[in-house]
């Protein structure tokens, strides 16, 4: 028995679909093999981002691809290179910053197309498996330590690296930390955990350290919260993957709206874009789709367009 109304449903539709001609048919790879079960793949569509041309920038994980999707929703192909990109944030200067999961954090000159190592080790020390990203005003960077953790392994991290190249732990112990993203006045830090199937509320200290952690949301089924995205009113919209769904929550959490996939049930990732920013842009990764529909509330704006 729900605590909560029924959500209202918003249906979506196909804004674009990766074209024939880039989709990799009877191609395997690592990732393949291991996350999809060797299952036929001819993409699997992550980390949608916003420049500020309005050009939507999506990853492709196993095949180590970048593609840009106009605002008419045309697709081109940006980078292919030898790694796993997941996560895709752009800086308001115009880098476009990457977590892949086999080489760590990576920066991508759309130019050139050309993708370069920015950080990928702790001391000595090789990451997990890094996953998503976000960017503070002030230009640090908070990222996920995913990896292959989970309720049988809590030991994903949460890392902050500052404007100046330093790098923090805020939090060491999480099953599968996934996406995340702000408050608007920062000071709390939500943070998907995919295998627990909740998301986790940091409160972030001005030194940028976290305590008094807990659970914001929980949800059930599939295979657990992937992206996440603010709207203007506070409220947090949740990628729920492998339900073919993504959930908006007013800013006290409770459920209003759900956004139902048009396509498969592999609903990874979201960004909010354009007129307005009032639209939800949603990747629906097994299909190689981004969904879109028009939202009740506008969505916050990224670090990359203040």
């Amino acid at each position: 028995m729900s605590l909560f109304p029924p959500p209202t449903v918003i249906p979506t539709e196909v804004f674009c679909r990766i074209p024939d001609r880039y989709r990799k048919k009877g191609v395997t790879t690592h990732w393949v093999e291991t996350h999809r079960g060797g299952a036929p793949t001819e993409c699997y569509l992550e980390g949608p981002s916003f420049d500020r041309a309005g050009n939507l920038y999506v990853t492709d994980i196993p095949f180590g691809r970048i593609f840009r999707i106009s605002p008419r929703g045309e697709c081109a192909l940006v980078a292919e290179y030898d790694g796993e990109p997941n996560g895709l944030k752009i800086h308001k200067d115009g880098r476009i910053f990457i977590t892949d999961h086999a080489n760590g954090i990576m920066q991508l000159d759309p130019a050139s197309g050309k993708v370069t190592t920015h950080f990928d080790r702790r001391n000595i020390e090789g990451f997990k498996g890094v996953n998503d990203l976000v960017f503070a005003a002030s230009g640090d960077m908070h990222f996920t330590d995913q990896g292959e953790t989970g309720m049988h392994d809590p030991s994903g991290r949460v890392y902050r690296l500052t404007a100046d190249g330093r790098l923090q732990t805020v939090l060491a112990n999480l099953p599968s930390p996934n996406g995340l993203v702000f408050n608007a006045a920062e000071t709390i830090l939500h943070v998907a955990c995919t295998r627990a199937n909740a998301v986790w509320r940091l409160p972030i200290s001005k030194d940028g350290s976290t305590s008094k952690v807990n659970v914001g949301i929980y949800l059930s089924g599939g295979s657990g919260p992937d992206g996440l995205a603010m709207d203007e009113a506070g409220g947090l919209t949740v990628a729920h993957n492998a339900m073919g769904a993504v959930w908006m929550f007013d800013k006290k959490g409770i459920p209003r709206y759900k956004f139902e996939s048009c396509r498969g049930d592999h609903t990874t990732n979201i960004a909010y874009g354009g007129p307005g920013n009032k639209f939800l842009y949603i990747c629906e990764a097994e299909s190689g789709c981004v969904l879109r529909a028009e939202s009740p509330v506008a969505g916050r704006l990224m670090y990359s367009h203040m």
